[in-house]
């Protein structure tokens, strides 16, 4: 697995993420995409809104306001319940999740057991027996068993709100703290994530306003709206992409958790009875979607939910191998009709569906997608991340699926000079017409294909003497950096094949 630390260094030498406000000595876990990031956020964004929305003819899109009337957040439950459990340690003055610390704690017990089982594949060599062996390993199964308990007391913990638990849990696993190494901590306490701010002028509490800490709400408050105006019948869902914002204590591991980012969401009404049929379809189709990226590394897995949110009867969670461990990528949720009534009891308008075909009315239930764009774009540069040996030497290439890649071609003229430059400019300007392309004619063609392979372009072309002669070019392949000559007449027929949509 890729050192975390690595995806760092090569998105910022290769213009993908930059830490924002770095001039300033930065802003703590805010981060601006570079020219080539914008790229792939953006291509990204475009094949999610193709396979959700323009493939499937019952789901339309929504444009949300960031701002939205202040009652929508309690009647979401935000305002008495979006908190998270914190905790202080009093010699390092560092502020911490509670739940975030057990858990590190729990991840690494684990790394324990992994110790132990390489330790066992030394000793006993062919004839080791992996299964037998963490059966039998006394080390093993105690540590099995303390992340077992251990994370039934933190749910149960979480679920009930219980501080105190989170507190006896703390001492129990005798967690330290990472800065000072000692356990001087605080009691837990709650803080709430969303980001207020004021409407207007007068800065009175009636003019309060929050920044949206998720994009689901907008969905919800213009269900009938979108129902009405695109024509639509139960079953049809809704999708939007939009920024949420969280006030998280303990943002960390780059672009995983930021306190400014982007979600892709898509909110499937249905027939109530019928949304647990629905939550395995999405359930299904989701990971099969994740799957179909075919990322040269990294797996997923399902997350279900043994502790459900008070709205949910169904959830999990769709989790990515990153190089910190296995984290929740998108989530599936069955939200019941939870949210539509609690916005038709605080709003006093009605939000009920007519049925045509039962003659009856009803709120809908509602099946939830939501993957969030920044987490999808770490895994899909962790999963593109390759370091190869060539010739003795090392080569750093992004293996992006192509139609992700920032840069579909690049063109390269062997020299700046004998027309090969003038040339490959005009190659350049008819291909860019079709295709997102780029131009460069600085340092050697070795340093150039290297530079475009951390890029992750998928093909590079190159511009010689004997293309002034045959009309012919080199096209080389990013994965297989094989070489091939071509015709021009036949390169964007080409080049379309190789992408891919």
């Amino acid at each position: 697995m890729i050192d975390l630390k690595k995806i760092i260094s090569h998105s910022k030498e290769y213009g993908f993420v930059f830490p924002s406000s770095e001039i300033y000595d930065g802003l703590s876990a805010t981060y601006d995409y570079g020219p080539f990031g914008v790229e792939l956020k953006n291509n990204i964004k475009k094949h999610w809104w193709q396979s959700m929305v323009y493939e499937h003819e019952n789901i339309v899109g929504l444009d949300s306001a960031i701002f939205m009337h202040p009652l929508i957040w309690k009647a979401s439950g935000h305002v008495d319940a979006f908190n998270d459990p914190l905790v202080d340690n009093k010699d390092s003055k560092k502020r911490y999740r509670a739940d975030a610390l057990i858990e590190d704690q729990l991840v690494k017990f684990q790394q324990k057991i992994n110790k132990e089982i390489k330790k066992g594949e030394k000793r006993f060599g062919s004839k080791f027996e992996i299964v037998t062996f963490q059966k039998t390993n006394a080390r093993i199964l105690k540590y099995n068993d303390k992340i077992k308990n251990s994370k039934e007391k933190l749910n149960a913990a979480l679920e009930k709100s219980d501080m105190n638990a989170l507190n006896e849990l703390i001492s129990d696993l005798e967690i330290r703290c990472p800065v000072s190494g000692t356990s001087n901590w605080t009691e837990v306490r709650t803080f709430n994530l969303m980001f207020d701010t004021q409407l207007g002028a007068v800065a009175d509490e009636s003019n309060k306003l929050y920044l949206r800490p998720e994009t689901a709400q907008g969905i919800f408050v213009n269900f009938l709206n979108v129902q009405k105006s695109a024509r639509k019948k139960i079953p049809f869902g809704i999708a939007q992409i939009g920024k949420a914002f969280r006030n998280e204590i303990v943002a960390r591991q780059f672009i995983f958790r930021m306190r400014e980012f982007e979600q892709m969401e898509m909110q499937f009404f249905v027939k109530p009875g019928q949304e647990i049929e629905w939550y395995q379809f999405w359930k299904q189709s989701r990971m099969e979607w994740h799957k179909s990226l075919n990322l040269c590394q990294g797996n997923y897995k399902f997350h279900d939910h043994s502790n459900l949110a008070h709205y949910a009867n169904a959830a999990c969670d769709i989790e990515y191998e990153f190089p910190i461990g296995f984290k929740e990528l998108e989530g599936i949720h069955s939200r019941t009709n939870y949210d539509l009534s609690q916005h038709q009891n605080y709003s006093k308008k009605k939000l009920s569906y007519f049925d045509s075909e039962s003659n009856e009315s009803y709120l809908p239930y509602v099946v939830e997608t939501s993957v969030g764009l920044d987490r999808l774009f770490l895994s899909v540069l962790c999963g593109s991340f390759a370091e190869e040996t060539v010739n003795n030497e090392k080569r750093t290439v992004l293996k992006l699926p192509n139609y992700l890649a920032p840069i579909s071609v690049a063109i390269l003229p062997l020299l700046k000079k004998d027309g090969l430059d003038d040339y490959a400019r005009n190659l350049f300007n008819d291909l860019k017409i079709k295709f997102p392309c780029h131009y460069e004619d600085k340092d050697s063609i070795g340093k150039r294909y290297r530079r475009q392979d951390a890029i992750g372009t998928p093909l590079c072309i190159t511009i010689d003497h004997d293309t002034l002669i045959d009309k012919k070019i080199t096209i080389r392949d990013r994965d297989t950096m094989l070489q091939e000559r071509v015709s021009i007449s036949n390169l964007s027929d080409l080049i379309k094949e190789r992408i891919g949509s």
